[in-house]
């Protein structure tokens, strides 16, 4: 079967957009009826993301298989609609790792392991065998592959990915293998000079690397390209001026795709890879991606029609919120909620220390305007997160929702939170706490959980897709109806503390209901309180799953109870 590959490079900075581009470009080959998967690459050391601070590197995502990997495979599995592997995301940790077992064996014959060929070799044996994982339910091969190598251009950790794609491009075939390059057009100076200098570097550095774009992706301000800097592109970076995308500020990162189409991406790579005359498309599949393309459109288009009146105000209660690619799904899944609802997204993003008593803070303003956002929140949102800091914060947001009946859904941590909070305030346990916060505390709420490694971080937290059960009598659970009413439901989890079973009953008798449980009927994963307009604590992670024409459920209780909406959309279920 013929395989296409696309590969996406960044230049001049990270962070640049590489993971929408290379999403947008998959979901554009997806509506034209061709099967897509994904794969990121990224150049650093570590074995997967799960040991990362989310200040470091931004949120770590999650997949069904238990995958902690790059955040943008979360880009990818919303775009597309397709459920990745762990194999999807390529470190150079877990390249590495494969050669050296792989020498110890004996089985390269006693030959001398070097980064060429072995690692090189490595990788591109990696990228071809992920290329045929089925993605979807159709159980099918992918058609096209697209791979984001993550860092930039002439980075140390990088060369051998580089490297790697330069022989690749010969491995596969010409029309088998386009590149595009996503580079930066600052603009410069108050007369709002566009430079293309820092464009032409990166172009020259790659062509030196082995590799030539085919389209360059330049990322420029509101404004666009002019038509003279993209001649200029065009005459010192060898390409058409037709191959020069302007990718400009949007207001939303749904309208990348449209602007690309409409700059005519899709033309190009389907004569520049010979999709027409080497890949078979069913009409099937064709009449659905066209469908696809018209929801997507339909999406885009409600939301610019978006006024102030239709504005929800959700207070985002963290303790990474200076760095917000620590909540990435969390704002999509936000997102995508409002949008299937006709609501305009105001998140007010509250540190959770901020919200500690006003001893305490080093800038008592933080404290008046962390408070301020969160009376005036018309839902409130406690996220994950490890380590002690902002845990009162947390409480403290989790006792204003339940006392003044503000829509309340809490995750993983948040979970927790809700139940420490409760178990302080309403059971009359004042010592209540979770021994990940306070080892030493005499009403141990929240326990570890007794298979999870104390000794290694990485790879030992109950993560991956697990299925949580409904329990009898909670067919009138808001939060059941909200998932269609079934008896169970799957979603993916990150975590290694969890309710401690022997304090459920009396919680529970203070009306604190655990609907939904694991399948020991141990595991405390969903909790809900009947009196109140929308209390919901999870201790999985819904937002992993979300997609922009599917929100999650949990999270859009939350948006119809902040809007005054709930009631009426259950009475239609």
């Amino acid at each position: 079967m013929v395989k296409k590959y696309v590969l996406v490079s960044g230049g001049v900075i990270s962070g640049i957009g590489k993971g929408i581009i290379a999403s947008s470009t998959g979901l554009l080959l997806k509506t034209m009826g061709l099967k897509v998967t994904s794969i990121k690459i990224d150049p650093y050391l570590n074995i997967d993301a799960g040991t990362l601070s989310p200040l470091d590197h931004g949120e770590v995502f999650v997949l069904n298989d238990g995958g902690e990997v790059d955040l943008d495979l979360g880009n990818y599995e919303r775009y597309l609609d397709v459920t990745l592997t762990r194999a999807n995301n390529i470190t150079t940790g877990k390249i590495y790792r494969d050669v050296i077992e792989r020498e110890r064996k004996g089985d390269y014959l006693g030959k001398t392991v070097q980064v060429v060929p072995h690692i090189t070799d490595a990788i591109q044996d990696w990228v071809e065998r992920v290329a045929t994982i089925p993605v979807d339910d159709t159980g099918e091969e992918p058609d096209v592959c697209i791979i984001e190598l993550g860092g930039t251009v002439g980075d140390i950790e990088s060369a051998p990915f580089v490297e790697a794609m330069r022989q690749f491009q010969f491995r596969v075939g010409h029309e088998n293998f386009a590149l595009i390059h996503v580079s930066l057009v600052p603009t410069i100076g108050s007369v709002g000079e566009q430079k293309t200098k820092p464009t032409q570097a990166s172009i020259r550095d790659l062509r030196g690397l082995g590799l030539t774009p085919d389209l360059i992706a330049c990322r420029c301000e509101k404004t666009g390209l002019d038509e003279g800097i993209r001649a200029k592109i065009s005459m010192f970076c060898h390409v058409q001026p037709s191959q020069v995308l302007a990718v400009r500020d949007c207001s939303s990162v749904y309208h990348v795709p449209e602007l690309l189409k409409d700059q005519g991406m899709v033309d190009y790579l389907w004569k520049r890879l010979n999709i027409e005359n080497t890949v078979t498309i069913t009409p099937a599949l064709k009449e659905k991606g066209a469908d696809m393309w018209k929801k997507w459109n339909q999406l885009t288009t409600n939301q610019e029609r978006l006024h102030k009146s239709d504005a929800v105000k959700i207070a985002l209660v963290g303790k990474y919120t200076h760095l917000q690619d620590s909540y990435a799904s969390v704002v999509k899944a936000l997102e995508h909620a409002t949008l299937a609802l006709h609501k305009k997204l105001v998140i007010l993003w509250i540190e959770a220390s901020d919200l500690e008593p006003e001893s305490r803070p080093v800038n008592p303003l933080k404290y008046h305007n962390a408070w301020r956002d969160l009376c005036s929140a018309q839902g409130i949102l406690v996220t994950g997160g490890f380590g002690v800091r902002g845990t009162e914060g947390k409480i403290a947001a989790a006792k204003w929702a339940r006392e003044h009946k503000i829509p309340y859904l809490g995750i993983c941590l948040g979970l927790q939170i809700a139940v420490i909070e409760f178990a302080r305030n309403v059971c009359g346990m004042p010592e209540a706490h979770s021994v990940e916060l306070d080892e030493s505390t005499t009403t141990p709420v929240v326990v570890y959980m007794p298979e999870i490694s104390k000794t290694h971080l990485g790879g030992t937290l109950r993560v991956g897709s697990k299925i949580s059960y409904f329990q009898e009598g909670t067919e009138g659970s808001t939060i059941r109806k909200l998932y269609g009413g079934g008896s169970e439901v799957l979603e993916r989890h990150r975590h290694r503390y969890e309710v401690n079973p022997e304090m459920v009953d009396k919680l529970h008798a203070k009306g604190l209901q655990f609907v939904g449980k694991d399948e020991t009927g141990q595991r405390m994963e969903i909790i809900e309180m009947a009196d109140h307009p929308y209390f919901v604590g999870v201790q999985y992670h819904p937002e992993l799953l979300t997609r922009p024409l599917k929100p999650s459920p949990p999270f859009t209780g939350l948006i119809l109870a902040a809007t005054g909406g709930l009631q009426q959309h259950l009475a239609t279920l």
